[in-house]
């Protein structure tokens, strides 16, 4: 028997460190080849490792959390044949597993014979009550975000849930399972229970990510905000119409390609509202190139994936890279090359947009947009009282590059595009 060694890779870009996130593993796990170990994330992506080996978890490098050299041992793997290593070490301490993943990371092979996994936890059938495992209250099980989310929203104690996957992860079908078993573990049906229980959840990974980013944006950035209210209807009126002409064979537009598209058109008078600040170096860079960054909630956090080159791309193109973009970054798949290089960025809760909100601007952006939502109000038009449909645009700007005049110039430019919708294509 020898030892393997896998240290962590080199992911590109001159990165020297990288966030350790999450342990798919444990010591005395066997795994196999191409079985994903771990999950590290850099400044821009997370990024899974697999194992190049099959064999035993001699040890783990680090704890979630952790920041770790590029070329820093990650974890040693006992294998069938000579291994990469030689010299034992002492083990370091177990961690215990947090996170989420979105790209994955080919390592190189070793020819090694691999040694068979354990089998798989046998599944719950329907006239066997449900496993409960006994884990101490404050330990954490591995599962996916989008697995803790279902079972938050289910009402289920993960601690209770017997993992059927690697490494006793548990999966959806388990809590399949679990919701369809009797089980001995009851829990309180009352709305009024007393209750003393608490979960602390460590910052790491991508929620790290983000906090580090807003507060430095918070810090670095003279933020202010303007409001100003847009009658939609003839946008609206637009939308439906060309949904209903040509919604079946190019696609459905939401309003967020219009909205692109207005900015797009406005940013021609506007320049410097779609540019990059470097503070440090003191040097303000506005692009020729309109790439949209689309503010995107995932079940592990904010992204923004970026929509390149929106002003060379129609309402269609824009709005199928839209949905494309958003279903990779919510299924944790987007790429490095995706969540980058944004030059002006857009943000809509949708229907949950509020009337006013104070968008925090996407460094080293200088502008965001923020998208509030539709409502259908009384105005008053010509004298006369009618039904309109009204929007709210919230945007924030870095007033160290943008003026509030031309900050205001630039949403009302926006607001004559959208309540004029055909001026939106004349060129």
């Amino acid at each position: 028997m020898g030892t393997h060694v896998i240290k962590m890779p080199d992911i590109g870009e001159g990165i020297a460190q990288v966030e350790l996130v999450e342990w798919f593993v444990k010591v005395g796990d066997t795994v196999t080849e191409d079985q994903v170990v771990a999950d590290v994330m850099t400044d821009k992506a997370t990024v899974e490792i697999p194992s190049p080996v099959s064999g035993k978890v001699l040890a783990l490098g680090g704890q979630p959390g952790e920041v770790m050299a590029v070329g820093s041992e990650l974890i040693r793997i006992e294998v069938e044949g000579s291994g990469n290593h030689s010299e034992p070490s002492t083990p370091p301490p177990t961690p215990t597993p947090v996170g989420a993943a979105v790209q994955r990371l080919d390592l190189p092979r070793e020819e090694a014979p691999a040694k068979p996994a354990p089998a798989a936890a046998p599944a719950l059938t329907n006239h066997q009550p449900a496993t409960i495992v006994p884990r101490d209250a404050g330990e954490r099980p591995l599962a996916s975000p989008a697995v803790r989310k279902r079972a938050l929203d289910a009402g289920i104690e993960l601690r209770y849930v017997q993992g059927s996957g690697p490494a006793g992860r548990i999966l959806h079908e388990d809590l399949d399972a679990f919701l369809t078993q009797p089980t001995t573990h009851t829990q309180s049906a009352s709305g009024y229970a007393k209750r003393s229980d608490s979960e602390q959840i460590p910052v790491i990974g991508l929620r790290r990510k983000i906090a580090q980013r807003m507060q430095d944006a918070k810090r670095r950035v003279a933020h202010f905000s303007y409001v100003e209210e847009i009658d939609v209807t003839a946008l609206e009126e637009l939308r439906l119409h060309l949904n209903k002409k040509w919604g079946d064979s190019r696609g459905k537009l939401t309003l967020l390609p219009f909205l692109v598209r207005a900015m797009v058109v406005a940013l021609r008078e506007f320049p410097q509202i779609n540019a990059t600040y470097d503070d440090e170096a003191q040097v303000i860079t506005r692009h020729g190139a309109v790439h949209v960054g689309i503010a995107t909630q995932g079940d592990n956090g904010l992204m923004v994936p970026v929509v390149r080159h929106a002003e060379a791309g129609s309402l269609w193109s824009n709005a199928s890279e839209i949905v494309r973009l958003a279903n990779a970054a919510r299924s944790n798949k987007a790429s490095r090359e995706e969540l980058t290089g944004s030059t002006i960025t857009l943000t809509s809760l949708g229907a949950l947009g509020g009337i006013v909100s104070t968008p925090v601007v996407n460094t080293p952006e200088v502008a965001i947009v923020g998208v509030n939502r539709m409502v259908e109000r009384p105005m008053v038009i010509n004298g006369q009282i009618v039904i309109r449909k009204m929007m709210n645009l919230s945007s924030s700007f870095d007033h160290r590059v943008v003026d509030g005049m031309d900050a205001a110039l630039f949403i009302q430019a926006i607001r004559g595009l959208l309540e004029q919708p055909a001026s939106l294509f004349v060129e």
